[in-house]
Order: C-alpha cells, then sequence, then structure tokens
C-alpha cells in the first residue's frame, strides 16, 4: 500500500535519549478508479492553478476543485472508489519513503564526489579542479562513468525507515531518522511491514 506524502521536517522525541525523527504529513486522496492490477488512480490537492484538463478530468469523477492532481499508486485488495482510508499506517513498523533529494545544480567535483582537490600553497594552478581525466596512448579516450563536475541532486531516492507514531485524526507520520528530500517535498510512503 502506497500513500502520497509530504514531508514537513525533522525534530526529535523527547525520550532520554533523545531521537531523531522526521515528520511526514499524509495527503488526502480519493480513489477515482481501481485498476486489476492492485493500483489505483488517485486525486489529492496540489494547490497550484486548475487547466482545462484537470477540470475535465474533476468533471469525470465529480471531484471538487480541490482535488487537481492525478496519480496511480498502489493499493491494497478491497479498495473501493472514494476516500482512502489511512487506518493501515496505524499498524505499521517499517516502511520506505521514496522522494527527490534537494536539488543542487551543476557542481564541481570536491563537492559533487569529495575530491580532495590540490595543494593550498602559492605558485600551484590546480585549486579545486578534478585534474587528469584519461588514460595514456590506450585507449585514448575518456573511460565511460568518469567523476566529473555536473548535475549534483534532484534525483529519486528511496530510504527504509521504521514508524515511531501515526497521529490519524491530523495524518501526522513520524518516522525515526532523516529521509531525503526538502520540507514540503511531496513522495510516496508504502507499508514494508
Amino acid at each position: 500500500m502506497e500513500f502520497i506524502i509530504e514531508k514537513i521536517g525533522m525534530s526529535r522525541t523527547v525520550s532520554v535519549p533523545a531521537i531523531p525523527v522526521t515528520l511526514l504529513k499524509v495527503i488526502d486522496t480519493k480513489v477515482c478508479e481501481v485498476r486489476e492490477d492492485g493500483k489505483a488512480l488517485v486525486a489529492y490537492n496540489f494547490s497550484k492553478k486548475l487547466n482545462k484538463a484537470i477540470e475535465g478530468q474533476q468533471a469525470k469523477f465529480g471531484l471538487s476543485q480541490e482535488f487537481n492532481k492525478f496519480m496511480t499508486i498502489r493499493v491494497a485488495e478491497g479498495t473501493e472508489v472514494g476516500d482512502y482510508s489511512t487506518e493501515a499506517l496505524t499498524n505499521a513498523k517499517i516502511v520506505k519513503t521514496s522522494l527527490k533529494t534537494k536539488g543542487r545544480g551543476f557542481q564541481g567535483g570536491m563537492k559533487r564526489h569529495g575530491f580532495g582537490g590540490g595543494p593550498a600553497s602559492h605558485g600551484h594552478r590546480f585549486g579545486r579542479r578534478i585534474g587528469s581525466i584519461g588514460n595514456a596512448e590506450w585507449p585514448g579516450r575518456v573511460q565511460k562513468g568518469r567523476k566529473m563536475p555536473g548535475q549534483y541532486g534532484n534525483t529519486k531516492v528511496t530510504v527504509k525507515n521504521d514508524v515511531i507514531s501515526f497521529d490519524v485524526q491530523n495524518g501526522i507520520l513520524v518516522l525515526k531518522g532523516s529521509i531525503p528530500g526538502h520540507n514540503g517535498a511531496r513522495g510516496l510512503v508504502r507499508i514494508v511491514k
């Protein structure tokens, strides 16, 4: 079973010793269609301006204007069209969370891959460069997979976390440890155990 979530941020428990936790808001969703392969088309609120295609989808499934984004997710057997229940999270012990990491744009080798850089003394021209990238006469080209400057971050990452608690009334899921993504990032949570 999967649920659409929004990252609130990190905190800690008041127990001794304190445990670092991440707070996630489970977003209200409505099931529009249930497919035979165990997946369903669901609608949720993305708080962005509507376009004509979304208005057509809303009319097709009889949704209010607040449900303006659609996604296909895995659901449990016996799920019916209508409100999507989050009660399964109350008994969850371990979940997998999929979010996009923070995008850092185009970065050099030192930040992107942790290279050491050159000497910091006078007279050198090495600085923060990556140094030599090729071999000698053979193979006469740069090998595939060479660590070089480039786009860093903004990639989908899935992590496994223990569930500390779930507040059904407010839809707040508390996970042990950290998860990727900026505060306010949206992604999916899947129950593992």
